[in-house]
């Protein structure tokens, strides 16, 4: 699989890749990661990408121009295109892993205030957003998107088991988890953790991952998902 960066600042992307599992991963060849700079897709003489807003407003825009060559030139007949933008779409686990089934990702991480909306109509595949808040640019939340996305590539993990009880599985967030000493602090393990059976536990973790979530998303759990 590869992953293209398309990004004014290739420094902000790659010290991601150099420790750690993806570091592994990627020099075992299970995934393979470009970074590159549009700006040099760019035709004004001085290099600029970016113009101020049509109709007036604050901030600059990216140019359409040299973000369609970039894509253009290096898209194959496989990739994915994906704007990376707060207005789009919010990524999810589910989108890892159905993300993670195609052989090449091409993130387009935004700057300033945003795309030219024309580049996304000619060029995106998909437009998705970490969420509800703003960054000052969208490395950040490509590396986040890449991240997620290649832990389910077969062989990164070095335990697959480990995707198997993962966060938001059947929508729920997962369930606590404990190590020794069985006691720590006055506050003891569950003792269905230490007892051996694997039906009783599970049903205490499915349990515990609902209530888990309810708190923390403040979403009632119907009586018809119990």
């Amino acid at each position: 699989m590869r992953f293209t960066f398309l990004t004014l600042f290739p420094q902000l992307i790659e010290g991601y890749f150099q420790a750690s599992i993806l570091a592994k991963a990627r020099e075992r060849g299970l995934f393979e990661v470009d970074f590159v700079d549009f700006r040099r897709y760019s035709q004004d003489r001085h290099k600029r990408v970016d113009r101020p807003k049509a109709g007036g407003g604050a901030g600059m825009v990216l140019m359409a121009d040299p973000l369609v060559r970039a894509i253009e030139d290096l898209r194959g007949p496989q990739s994915r295109v994906i704007f990376v933008t707060p207005a789009g779409k919010r990524f999810n686990q589910k989108d890892a892993k159905r993300l993670a089934e195609y052989p090449s990702l091409l993130f387009v991480c935004g700057r300033y205030e945003g795309f030219d909306e024309r580049a996304i109509e000619l060029c995106a595949d998909e437009v998705l957003s970490l969420g509800d808040f703003i960054l000052t640019g969208g490395e950040l939340a490509a590396l986040a998107m890449c991240d997620a996305i290649a832990r389910n590539i077969p062989g990164v993990l070095g335990n697959e088991e480990s995707l198997v009880e993962e966060s938001f599985e059947e929508g729920l967030i997962e369930a606590p988890t404990f190590t020794k000493p069985n006691s720590y602090r006055n506050l003891p393990i569950p003792s269905e953790f230490l007892k051996g059976n694997h039906v009783r536990l599970s049903a205490l973790k499915r349990e515990m991952a609902r209530f888990r979530t309810n708190y923390y998303q403040a979403t009632p759990i119907k009586k018809e998902d119990r």
